[in-house]
């Protein structure tokens, strides 16, 4: 079959997407590979509007929840497929496409294998994915001392010297996780401005087990089954120091997800997806992006969810004059 809309990623703003796709009655093809985006990560989200504070992972269950709950409509009627477990591989464009009649194929993988769906609109809500630590030793020790998840894997590392890589407020969040039962957590930060939030810049600095240090690039991790210590610069002295840890929690930033369309759609030179902000538009016609993968200057989960609802708005709309 051809659906209407094929939304891609199960976050903040594909969800959003989804339920206003059921309401508008849109057949509606959602492909994830699980629910909740980054946000999965953090012990507590304190800026989801409506709610005070919530585990990431609650709000990753109440996301499938409230999409579940409008997979049959308004009416009762099946409106949603909701495909689970299938990463996208590649959108493009299908045989007999006009901008006057977009249609476009989704291909997606699974353990499975490989499905096709065929679609008139895509929105784009594949949210990014972790930045990798580059540096000598990095891909050795991953999971054996170096992770890119405080709340998944921080208390293994109780009564543990550790480092933070990053400060931004995902460096930060991590450091204040990590100080509930490490011994002591070294953030290390490339330059000599910090990007997190004040408040949480001070609660972290507060702390007698914590240790911020500037200027620091990092070099190179080092250990013999498991790390043992980590190497950074020092930009003021170009100094290498080394510094005695067994665990070092990596939050330098995501990459956009955006593989599977960077030979269709306009990219950015961060290969964010280039959207007009006025209705989330993509570079091609039939398709829209919203979230993270895109080149809005600001990335917050209330943001993504807004957005997408601009795009569904605009999708309805576009959907309608096509079949005019």
């Amino acid at each position: 079959m051809i659906y209407d809309l094929a939304i891609i990623g199960g976050g903040p703003a594909g969800v959003a997407a989804g339920v206003y796709a059921s309401r508008k009655r849109l057949r509606t093809v959602f492909i994830t590979g699980d629910f909740g985006g980054q946000s999965t990560v953090s012990e507590g989200i304190e800026n989801w509007i409506g709610t005070v504070k919530i585990p990431g992972l609650t709000l990753a269950k109440n996301l499938e929840a409230h999409l579940r709950a409008y997979a049959n409509g308004t009416d009762g009627q099946p409106i949603l497929d909701i495909k689970t477990g299938e990463l996208c591989q590649l959108v493009s464009k299908s045989a007999g496409y006009t901008s006057e009649k977009p249609l476009f194929t989704i291909t997606t993988n699974k353990k499975t294998g490989a499905n096709t769906y065929e679609a008139h609109a895509v929105l784009l809500a594949a949210g990014s994915h972790r930045r990798k630590l580059d540096v000598p030793g990095a891909d050795t020790f991953e999971h054996k001392g170096l992770t890119y998840c405080a709340s998944c894997d921080g208390p293994l590392y109780a009564d543990q010297d550790v480092v933070v890589v990053g400060g931004g407020n995902a460096g930060f969040e991590s450091a204040a996780q990590l100080l509930a039962y490490c011994k002591s957590v070294t953030l290390l930060n490339r330059s000599e401005n910090l990007r997190a939030d004040p408040s949480t810049v001070a609660s972290v600095t507060a702390h007698p087990k914590a240790k911020i240090i500037l200027n620091a690039v990092p070099k190179e991790v080092k250990g013999d089954k498991f790390v043992t210590s980590f190497i950074y610069t020092d930009t003021k002295t170009n100094q290498d120091i080394t510094v005695a840890v067994t665990g070092i929690f990596v939050e330098i930033g995501s990459v956009p997800t955006t593989e599977f369309v960077k030979d269709l759609v306009q990219l950015n030179t961060y290969d964010n997806v280039v959207t007009d902000p006025r209705n989330q538009r993509t570079s091609v016609a039939g398709i829209w992006a919203a979230g993270d993968c895109t080149d809005g200057i600001y990335h917050q989960n209330n943001i993504a969810a807004g957005d997408a609802v601009k795009a569904l708005e605009d999708i309805y709309i576009s959907l309608n004059n096509s079949k005019n």
